[in-house]
């Protein structure tokens, strides 16, 4: 089975290196990292590169592609980039076509979230609902074989259970051990329902301004 995780410039690294590290730790599964094109592929934050060797192009039908967020994909998901087509393209023939955070709205873009239920970072609920998705706080939504997980670190959960789904509980528990991925947060502030409202109002601001900058 090929697992195909799509990226582009200016992706958020935890939403695609959470699913990465569940994902390849699954035997006999094959993860693909693919973008428009080969070579180096930097984060959101400069700072992580990496080397792409495989195009859209030439993983065509993966049996599940993963597509993560970033502040960028509003634009993205405008302007009909590349990955917007490559994910309506195979979606036609995958089993299971995910989202990690904001790349939901590359999902909407595509054409495949209209009148389903959707999650991505709260922070972009209103802008998903223009792809005529239904956003709810829940961390990992599945709609047929459209599944999308919230913000950032959901990724790490929908892989999960994208695993027991495919290969069975006892494989996805393994994986979770071998990860060690036993959450205990020091604050219970991880979703806005549950955050203080200055928290809430901090991070909207600070993501506000990340998005401008990204955007211009």
């Amino acid at each position: 089975m090929q697992i195909a995780i799509g990226l582009y410039p200016g992706f958020t690294a935890l939403d695609a290196i959470g699913p990465y590290q569940v994902l390849t730790n699954v035997p006999g599964v094959e993860v693909v990292l693919c973008a428009e094109s080969t070579g180096r592929l930097s984060d959101d934050n400069g700072l992580l590169h990496l080397d792409i060797e495989h195009t859209f192009a030439e993983v065509t039908a993966p049996d599940v592609t993963l597509v993560p967020g970033g502040f960028v994909t509003r634009r993205l998901a405008r302007d009909r980039d590349p990955i917007v087509d490559w994910v309506a393209a195979t979606h036609a023939t995958t089993t299971v076509t995910t989202s990690v955070c904001t790349g939901a709205l590359l999902l909407g873009a595509a054409g495949i979230l209209d009148g389903l239920d959707a999650t991505t970072h709260w922070f972009a609920y209103d802008e998903l609902a223009k792809y005529g998705a239904n956003p709810t706080e829940q961390r990992v939504v599945r709609q047929g074989k459209v599944w999308t997980a919230a913000g950032v670190s959901a990724g790490i959960d929908l892989a999960l259970t994208l695993t027991a789904e495919l290969w069975g509980p006892e494989i996805a528990q393994a994986v979770q051990l071998g990860i060690e991925y036993d959450p205990q947060p020091p604050f219970d502030s991880g979703a806005p329902s549950k955050a203080d409202p200055e928290i809430l109002a901090l991070v909207r601001a600070v993501s506000e301004q990340k998005e401008a900058e990204v955007l211009g």
